[in-house]
């Protein structure tokens, strides 16, 4: 290779070599040293890249090579997602068994990673749908049996009859499965569950010590948790209570209905007699109910005839079955004040049932209800002995009123509900239980653990074929020895990802699930991924930190210190997408331009927040600066020897040029650690190759500050374009880079002779004068006043005031 020309295609590889055969980025823990734990959040394989993984893992790494350069200990490690429904429909689509497909996804993607140049500790792999992985999961499992926090019951799911499966919702398409067009029931079945509800105030509390996550992420987790205070009311109903939660006790007077979910059990006494409220019931059976769509859908109902008591007046309240209401949500019933609460308004006016005005404007405004339902606080109205009560005085008195009878406590409610793990899928790992006749589930022994996932399978999607399997289904009870059988569910997928960053501390450790390395790497310092994982992953992985903490496993007790939630990648204004026809291959542009290039570009077109908008042209622009980049290094190696630069008597330009780079030091430095905005990093080692270019080189003083302009431009660059930085650095100074600090700050370069200040006749500017650094106000007005420009505004006239604001500008009044 000439090395007056830039060939990255055989420069990258020959590097990507070197780092793999010297297990560069191997990362062992060391007690003396300040340790760095970046992560992107791993990805499911796929089988192919796409720009939003190279974004991505191209901003952790810059991270991660960063604090490398810093002189901390770094870990950054890669692995896969491995399990999930993708697999499935991938094995019925090509014929292949799904532990096959996914093996060779992932090695196809781990190719494309390496040549990417990204620096993982490769030793850590590890992939979820091994069982050397997934036994300590199965083995956790058993220990939140033992400590009552994971436990069974019956829960809805969306069942198809024909395939005889559970469907996801994504797969419900118009009430109908996606594959065979069958009409989908809504069935409760029995399914695991693991009580993140006994966790839900700590992990509330815990944000308020999220410093480093986006204000966003938090706000998401902290109104999924959904803390609210209220109160249970028991409302009589023959000889039992039909228990509801409200946030509105102060409303309580004006109740005019209740309603209960289609799945409630007064709903089906009430069909057994009412065909018209059966077949309700049974169409809605066939309609998936996100929490999220109640508030947008059109509310429907029907009387089931049934009446409970007003708890404190004794009044006749009818209860109504209602699509609104969800039977997974608290206990599936709930008080309706139309009067103050808009989806109760708008049912009650399509059925013509009471709307009660019980509460009125604090302004005294007039509460009009015949358009809308009035849902702010202010004093009671037409509410019997609690009338102009303020809303605090009505709702505690009403909830006292409650307690003196029996019929209600005041309480502390969370939207979150439990965690349910199961699904009835085969591509996952299997539930670690034996079902007895006579015991129930029971929890297979530590000495059988793994239960390990047939592979050998024929896949046909209807149902999961460990069913059929003899060998896997038969096992005796862990505790009475009767032949039984297995839990055939498998983990949700979200079970991997809540503990995989652990994981990578201990991938080696046959013995435990986390082993002695996992305090001193964790928590991770800098995690990286979608914002879409805002809610779900991200507050599982904390759930299942603190889990870990309290079965002793590790110290700390939360997983990620800082948060980067990195932007979506656009083409054309919209997401990359195959659907849409506007996906880029990362793949064609490496084998054009280089890896180095792509992620240059990957940093350079936003920060790393924002949506990146693809430009071809700026990929060509990123590449052209590379190649410049290059040059210039290369025109360098033939100029003559070079001085000490500190040391050495400096001209203005000389000055000039070093001021220059300790400035973008000094800029980059914290783009990279606090700002995180590489987009300005790229943007300001530009500005110095622009000035390093426009310096001609005619002595040993002019070589000493190129040469530390150009070391300066490469190890900066380092981070987000490795390969290129290696070699140039190699030909500036003889070292290597990786083994280089970050380029320290020269406090003294900064320093100015002459500074340039503005000066303003009346406001307006006039002229730009340069001024000893050191030089007094007096100096100043003088030479100010004598600019020639400056003369010319205020020949004629007379100076009223010359204000001097050092360092900044000079204002003269003149009239």
């Amino acid at each position: 290779m000439s090395s007056a020309e830039y060939h990255p295609e055989t420069l990258e590889t020959e590097i990507q070599s070197s780092w793999q055969a010297k297990n560069a980025f191997a990362a062992v823990a060391d007690e003396t040293r300040e340790k760095f734990y970046c992560l992107a959040m791993f990805p499911y394989p796929s089988g192919k890249l796409h720009m939003g993984h190279v974004r991505n893992y191209t901003i952790a790494d810059v991270i991660a090579r960063y604090h490398r350069m810093m002189g901390k200990n770094v870990l950054q490690p890669m692995g896969w997602d491995a399990f999930g429904l993708p697999a499935e429909n991938a094995a019925i689509q090509n014929n292949v068994a799904p532990a096959a497909w996914t093996l060779d996804n992932i090695a196809e993607m781990k190719r494309q990673l390496s040549r990417l140049g990204f620096a993982y500790d490769w030793d850590r792999e590890l992939s979820t749908c091994t069982p050397e992985y997934y036994r300590w999961e199965q083995w956790f499992f058993t220990r939140l049996m033992e400590r009552g926090l994971a436990y069974k019951k019956e829960s809805e799911v969306n069942w198809c009859e024909n395939d005889q499966t559970v469907l996801a919702n994504e797969q419900v398409v118009d009430g109908k499965c996606w594959r065979c067009d069958t009409p989908v029931e809504r069935r409760a079945i029995n399914q695991w569950f693991i009580k993140i509800t006994d966790y839900a105030q700590e992990l509330l509390d815990d944000l308020d010590d999220l410093d480093d996550w986006p204000e966003q992420v938090v706000a998401m987790q902290r109104n999924w948790i959904g803390r609210s205070e209220g109160a249970n009311v028991r409302f009589p109903f023959e000889d039992t209570h039909i228990e509801v939660y409200t946030t509105r006790p102060d409303t309580l007077m004006g109740v005019s209905y209740l309603a209960v979910a289609p799945q409630h059990p007064l709903a089906h006494r009430a069909a057994e007699s009412s065909p018209e409220l059966a077949s309700f019931i049974q169409d809605l059976t066939q309609t998936k109910v996100a929490e999220a769509d109640v508030a947008t859908m059109e509310k429907r109902g029907i009387d089931t005839g049934l009446r409970a008591q007003h708890p404190l007046t004794g009044e006749d309240i009818p209860i109504w079955v209602a699509n609104f209401v969800l039977m997974s949500y608290g206990s599936g019933a709930v008080m309706s004040v139309p009067g103050h609460d808009q989806r109760d308004w708008e049912f009650a006016t399509k059925y013509q049932l009471p709307i009660i005005q019980v509460v009125t404007s604090a302004s005294g405004d007039a509460v009009d209800l015949s358009e809308a339902a009035f849902t702010e606080k202010g004093p009671l109205v037409n509410s019997g002995p609690f009338t102009g009560q303020s809303f605090e005085q009505g709702f505690n008195s009403i909830v006292e009123a409650l307690e003196g009878k029996g019929l209600g406590e005041k309480t502390v409610n969370f939207r979150l509900r439990d965690w349910g793990v199961s699904r009835q899928r085969y591509w996952g790992a299997p539930i670690p239980v034996i079902n007895c006749s006579d015991c129930g589930p029971v929890p297979v022994k530590d000495d059988d653990l793994p239960v390990v996932l047939p592979t050998d399978v024929a896949f046909d999607g209807v149902a999961s074929p460990i069913k059929s399997i003899a060998d896997f289904m038969e096992a005796d009870c862990p505790r009475c020895g009767k032949a039984s059988e297995r839990e055939t569910d498998t983990f949700d997928t979200f079970m991997e990802s809540s503990w995989y960053y652990a994981r990578y501390t201990s991938t080696h450790d046959d013995s435990a699930m986390l082993g002695d390395e996992a305090d001193y790497w964790l928590e991770v310092d800098q995690y990286v991924g979608g914002i879409e994982h805002a809610i779900l992953h991200l507050l599982y992985a904390r759930f299942f930190h603190k889990l870990m903490r309290d079965e002793g496993l590790i110290k700390s007790s939360e997983p990620f210190k800082r948060l980067l939630t990195q932007g979506m990648v656009l083409k054309d204004g919209a997401k990359m997408s195959k659907s849409k026809g506007n996906t880029v291959d990362p793949q064609e542009l490496i084998d054009r331009y280089g890896a180095d290039t792509v992620r240059l570009f990957s940093m350079f077109a936003a920060p790393p927040e924002q949506s990146l908008e693809w430009s071809d042209a700026g990929v060509e622009g990123s590449h052209r600066f590379l190649k410049r980049l290059w040059r210039l290094v290369q025109d360098r190696a033939v100029h003559q020897d070079s001085v000490d630069v500190k040391t050495a008597n400096l001209s203005k330009p000389q000055k000039d040029l070093r001021r220059k780079t300790h400035e973008t030091i000094a800029k980059v430095s914290d783009d990279y650690g606090r700002r995180q905005t590489f987009n300005t990093a790229v943007a300001a080692v530009m500005e110095l190759c622009n000035d390093v270019s426009r310096h001609s080189v005619e002595s040993a003083e002019d070589a000493a500050v190129v040469d530390e302009a150009l070391t300066t431009a490469v190890s900066l660059l380092n981070p987000i374009v490795p390969h290129i930085s290696e070699t140039l650095f190699g030909q500036l100074t003889g070292g290597d880079i990786l083994e280089a600090p970050w380029p320290k700050l020269d406090e003294g370069a900064l320093a100015r002779d002459e500074i340039d200040i503005v000066v303003q006749v009346n406001g307006k500017v006039r002229a730009k004068i340069s001024v000893a650094a050191d030089a007094s106000k007096e100096a100043i007005e003088q030479t100010a006043l004598s600019h020639d420009n400056v003369r010319r505004f205020t020949d004629g006239v007379t100076v009223r005031k010359v204000i001097v604001v050092p360092g900044k500008l000079v204002n003269v009044v003149a009239n």
